[in-house]
């Protein structure tokens, strides 16, 4: 318990601290980045598998939930030896930079992206497109007024992949290297630190990490509150 507190006033002190900010913000930048990525894909494909009536849907839905428990290790593992020097991709020259933990973390996230955006879209009322039809609504403008009523779920969704993306590990770890100043994060600091004996230092990370995730969560929250 006094560990827990004393990491407490150590994030207080450490606020001010060049390397901690510097580490917060590439993981905000990192992660924020990834989920951008993830939503240019994941929205739109989401909102057409939920709008879509076809053969092999529900096929396709499981695809897309089995695919949320890929371990960030093994999937980790595996962009190491796309991206290194002997890999098929290692020309890029990508291994141990912050893009390869970006596109390792939006494609982490997709399959979540997709699957809550899916759902949302679904959980609309089937009479709100109905509604819309009747009033003279052309497809597009009743999918539309689909998609704003699935506005909260959708937000929800991009919260959740931002927020899974920011405290994974194996990703970031395999593929970035763990380099002071480059590629390390707000996760393998913490890894780091634990390894290294510093418990406190640990643990004001780990609450840094937690205050961003109830600050983001908690600010979509009100924005959606003032929502009409």
């Amino acid at each position: 318990m006094w560990e827990i507190l004393e990491g407490i006033r150590r994030v207080i002190e450490l606020f001010g601290n060049p390397v901690v900010l510097e580490t917060t913000f590439r993981s905000i930048y990192v992660s924020g980045t990834a989920t951008l990525l993830s939503a240019l894909l994941g929205i739109p494909l989401g909102v057409l598998i939920g709008f879509k009536d076809f053969t092999g849907k529900h096929f396709v839905k499981a695809i897309f939930n089995a695919l949320l428990g890929i371990p960030t290790v093994a999937l980790g593992l595996i962009l190491y030896l796309v991206f290194s020097h002997s890999g098929f991709l290692g020309f890029l020259d990508l291994l141990y930079t912050p893009m390869v933990i970006m596109f390792g973390q939006a494609i982490l996230i997709t399959p979540i992206m997709i699957s809550l955006v899916v759902h949302a879209v679904e959980s609309v009322d089937p009479d709100v497109r109905d509604l819309a039809r009747t009033l003279g609504a052309s497809e597009t403008e009743a999918s539309i007024a689909v998609l704003r009523e699935s506005t909260a779920g959708v937000a929800l969704a991009f919260v959740s992949c931002f927020n899974r993306a920011i405290a994974e590990l194996g990703v970031a770890i395999a593929v970035g290297g763990n380099i002071r100043g480059l590629t390390r994060v707000l996760t393998t600091t913490i890894a780091l630190e634990v390894m290294r004996g510093e418990i406190e230092y640990s643990i004001a990370m780990a609450v840094m990490l937690l205050l961003i995730v109830f600050v983001v969560t908690l600010a979509i929250n009100l924005i959606q509150r003032r929502r009409p």
